[in-house]
């Protein structure tokens, strides 16, 4: 077999889309070539957001055998692994925390693939080829977050060195429970009342939800969405990371992705969550809404998703990073693995001393929320 070559890409335009798509399949939304185009295409992402794709291609011959999303970033938003301790430190002792690498999908914290290789290729032999793009030129590190667990292991296996740094997000997964009344079924007494209380709430309101899938969701219905998404951002003083012409790329190519859960009074749409779906798993990401209304976030964003897996087939619902209040909702914590490669030593000891303290803590609270989990034993 012929040896693997390392390519940088510029741009997704660069390489096809359908050479790309076959290695990463279906499951992942998040990887596919349409979605980091769209990000691109649209202006979300590029050199003046402070995100500069840097994909890595490996190939055999004219054959292309490996992709791994990889961007030169120039500040730390976007993320949701937060360095921001790290990079002022460094800063402040007189470094250069940027430019940096990241292997991660951008606004995106869902635990995923981050490197896609043809059957055959060895992945330690890709991992060492594909280290040589950060280990040179004037980045101060590299951090590879929010990848699933194997692939965490294959990069600590073939790389010793990386530092790794542990979070928690809360997931569903399906039990066998069948439909929704056997997912309450599961719990405890005072959390099944509890939540059919609040999905009560919201129906006594006058509101009802409507899931649209696909092509069912018109640009009528994305671009209320999208009012509805600045919403939630202008509440904080700023626009959303994502464009409205990201939104309607993701339409146009990959509507098979989408579902969006809307909400209507008296017929009219007045909020939205919009979610992306592979074969296995619904992530739940964008959410906005024009109205107050007790409980609709939970109904919308939590109880809407869980209905659709069980009724799909899909066996988890990320419903995005963040939020104690899913544990009484049946969303179990998961310990989460990112690792770092730091350049320069005395950066380098420092941060490994952080996530070693930092790992004790977060271990521990992911074993109490366990505790904190409403389903009966």
């Amino acid at each position: 077999m012929s040896m693997l070559k390392r390519q940088t890409i510029p741009a997704m335009e660069a390489v096809s889309a359908t050479d790309w798509n076959a290695l990463v399949g279906d499951d992942y939304p998040f990887l596919r070539h349409e979605f980091l185009h769209a990000l691109e295409a649209s202006g979300s992402v590029g050199p003046p957001t402070g995100w500069v794709p840097r994909h890595q291609t490996l190939w055999q011959g004219e054959s292309l055998v490996g992709v791994m999303p990889l961007y030169h970033k120039h500040h730390s938003f976007g993320e949701y692994v937060f360095d921001w301790a790290w990079a002022d430190a460094w800063e402040r002792a007189g470094g250069r925390y940027y430019p940096k690498a990241l292997t991660a999908i951008p606004y995106t914290p869902a635990p995923g693939p981050r490197l896609a290789l043809a059957p055959g290729v060895d992945p330690r032999a890709a991992r060492e080829v594909l280290a040589d793009a950060w280990e040179m030129g004037n980045l101060s590190s590299w951090h590879l977050l929010f990848a699933e667990e194997d692939e965490v292991a294959g990069w600590q296996a073939a790389r010793p060195e990386l530092l790794a740094r542990h979070g928690v997000q809360f997931q569903w997964r399906d039990r066998g429970y069948g439909d929704f009344t056997g997912f309450l079924a599961a719990m405890n007494s005072k959390r099944r009342k509890a939540i059919r209380r609040e999905r009560r709430i919201v129906a006594d309101q006058g509101l009802t939800l409507h899931r649209l899938e696909g092509e069912a969701v018109d640009a009528a219905a994305l671009e209320h969405f999208y009012r509805c998404y600045e919403i939630t951002y202008l509440e904080r003083g700023r626009h959303g990371y994502l464009n409205l012409e990201f939104f309607r790329r993701l339409r146009a190519s990959l509507p098979e992705a989408l579902l969006l859960v809307q909400a209507r009074l008296d017929g009219k749409p007045v909020a939205a969550a919009l979610c992306l779906q592979g074969t296995r798993t619904l992530y739940g990401r964008y959410w906005g809404s024009e109205v107050v209304a007790d409980c609709l976030h939970f109904e919308a964003c939590y109880y809407q998703g869980i209905e659709h897996c069980l009724e799909r087939g899909l066996t988890a619902f990320d419903p995005g990073t963040q939020g104690e209040h899913k544990l009484t909702r049946g969303f179990e914590p998961r310990l989460l693995t990112s690792l770092h490669h730091i350049a320069d030593p005395r950066l380098r000891d420092a941060v490994a001393r952080f996530c070693a303290e930092e790992r004790v803590q977060v271990r521990a609270y992911c074993r109490d929320a366990e505790q904190a989990l409403p389903f009966r034993t």
